[in-house]
């Protein structure tokens, strides 16, 4: 099969487009013939940064596919099946093989280019703003990143769910976009003090969630920003800025920090079932997945320069 490998770790120019072997499946696995990879933010911190499984290593955490075979353990899932699925690695590729457990039916009528774009960032929101973040109904969230997959996802649920969704962004622009999801006040971080406005735009009463994926000195700005006994969801470093955060403030506050990983506990009951309710959610109109730009798969590299660009809004895709 062709597929996207690097050799070392660094810039989106390590990518290198090539024939290796077909993935195996194991009795707990299915293999899918990929149709659409929806590159992740991790997948451009570990192209950078991450440990290599193999050499050539194939990145990637998700991509939805048809199942062309199952292991001989597997008993929910059969060939020809639609399915998406998250895995540690192994997405940018023509095929891959994931365990049955973090494979997910797709629904007849859900395009599968939009079934790739879910689990991570619409479980990964879901989790940040109510099994850690406790959100309630009349609260008000901050969402750090509102253009990118996981902001996407958490200013619908989190307006869904009766709050008041602040988000931040690089531009107006790209602000813009987001009133349609469900965002009531938009914060350009490039030109306006995100604190201060924050404030401004709470009776300086701050804000009850903020839901950070970014990390470093914006973590710090989104602890500025709670109200008392507020919360933040942490999830992530996609600022990839030392994390040299002072957490002092919080005391005072009786506020509270979580960190929050979705791999953890996605195999588990209850993430499973949550992520298959999401994704029934988007192919019924109830949530949209929002898709920037497509890129054939062998312009891997093109697409992760893309998105370290910061100009997406939404997911980009690889299409083999």
């Amino acid at each position: 099969m062709k597929a996207a490998v690097y050799y070392e770790n660094g810039p989106p120019s390590v990518f290198r487009y090539e024939d290796v072997p077909d993935p195996k499946c194991a009795p707990h696995e299915v293999l899918i013939k990929v149709e659409a990879v929806s590159i992740e933010g991790g997948d451009t911190l570990n192209r950078a940064g991450g440990a290599l499984a193999s050499k050539p290593h194939i990145v990637g955490y998700q991509a939805a596919g048809t199942i062309v075979e199952v292991g001989a353990e597997v008993e929910n899932l059969r060939p020809g099946q639609k399915v998406t699925t998250v895995n540690a690695y192994g997405s940018h590729a023509e095929y891959r093989a994931v365990p049955a457990l973090t494979a997910w039916p797709v629904p007849d009528n859900l395009d599968i280019r939009e079934a790739a774009a879910i689990p991570v960032p619409f479980g990964t929101a879901d989790d940040c703003l109510f099994e850690f973040g406790r959100l309630k109904a009349g609260e008000t969230v901050l969402v750090q990143a509102g253009a990118g997959a996981v902001g996407l996802a958490a200013i619908q649920l989190a307006k869904r769910a009766g709050a008041t969704v602040i988000a931040t962004a690089s531009s107006d622009e790209r602000l813009a976009r987001l009133k349609d999801l469900g965002l009531d006040h938009g914060i350009n971080y490039r030109t306006q003090d995100l604190v201060a406005e924050v404030r401004r735009l709470t009776d300086n009463k701050g804000v009850n969630l903020a839901v950070d994926p970014v990390g470093g000195s914006t973590l710090q700005k989104s602890i500025l920003s709670l109200a008392y006994r507020g919360r933040v969801s942490f999830v992530g470093r996609a600022g990839r800025e030392p994390m040299t955060v002072d957490v002092q403030t919080m005391m005072g506050g009786n506020q509270s920090m979580s960190g929050v990983f979705l791999g953890a506990e996605i195999g588990t009951e209850r993430v499973r079932a949550n992520i298959q309710r999401l994704i029934d959610d988007v192919a019924a109109g109830g949530l949209k997945v929002v898709l920037d730009r497509s890129f054939p798969l062998r312009e891997a590299a093109a697409a992760h320069e893309y998105i370290e660009s910061r100009k997406a809004v939404g997911r980009v895709l690889l299409i083999p």
